[in-house]
């Protein structure tokens, strides 16, 4: 593997606290919220080397098919990313755990055959620099698979995404914002949409503002036109 510098210090982004809590939170999610079938949905079928943007404290990694061949996964938070470096060593697959943010991925261009995003783009400074790097990095034709939440489809929630957004809910859960639409993000960067699905996360029970996810995969396009 090749990193490159793109001078960003290195630990970009510094949330002990919330980290803490997103470890445990998230770690119950998957076993308890179904969350890690949704994990195994979103990594099906890959191959080759993976580009992961975020990856939190690891919990990836267990779910990424004997093809793939490679994952270099980022992860710009200092507490999380020694999570993921345990969760590495435990994958059945090379995972390298570095850091980097996702709006200076220290890879070289056209580098990797797919790249994954999951529930970190409500987080990136950055959005369509988050996403545009993310297209660098990709083979023509390889594929972006992404787990994000979202902006809600009901005016309701949507509403109540965007109050939370402008008070204290990003300065709670690590800069998080839920009134993104990632869907929207992934076409503007010029990525073409495949297959997605709406999810609900939890399932049942009341909705918070991140409950509203989409699940799905985009590709680069073999041209800039897309043809």
């Amino acid at each position: 593997m090749q990193l490159r510098s793109r001078k960003l210090p290195r630990d970009a982004v510094h949330h002990p606290v919330f980290a803490r809590f997103y470890a445990r939170f998230s770690e119950a999610a998957d076993v308890k919220g179904g969350v890690a079938a949704y994990r195994e949905e979103l990594l099906s079928g890959l191959s080759g080397r993976v580009i992961e943007v975020g990856a939190g404290n690891g919990l990836n990694f267990a779910h990424y098919p004997g093809a793939v061949s490679e994952v270099v996964a980022l992860e710009p938070e200092r507490s999380l990313r020694q999570l993921a470096v345990r969760a590495a060593l435990r994958a059945e697959v090379p995972v390298d755990v570095v850091p980097g943010a996702a709006e200076a991925l220290p890879v070289k261009s056209e580098a990797f055959d797919g790249a994954v995003a999951s529930l970190v783009l409500c987080t990136v400074r950055d959005l369509p620099r988050a996403l545009a790097e993310i297209k660098r990095v990709l083979r023509p034709g390889g594929e972006l698979r992404f787990f994000e939440h979202g902006l809600a489809p009901g005016r309701a929630l949507a509403t109540a995404q965007r109050a939370a957004d402008r008070t204290l809910w990003p300065l709670l859960f690590g800069g998080c914002h839920t009134a993104r639409d990632p869907l929207a993000a992934i076409e503007a960067a010029g990525f073409e949409l495949g297959t997605y699905r709406r999810l609900r996360i939890p399932e049942s029970g009341p909705q918070m503002p991140s409950s509203p996810c989409v699940l799905g995969v985009a590709r680069k396009p073999f041209t800039e036109n897309g043809g």
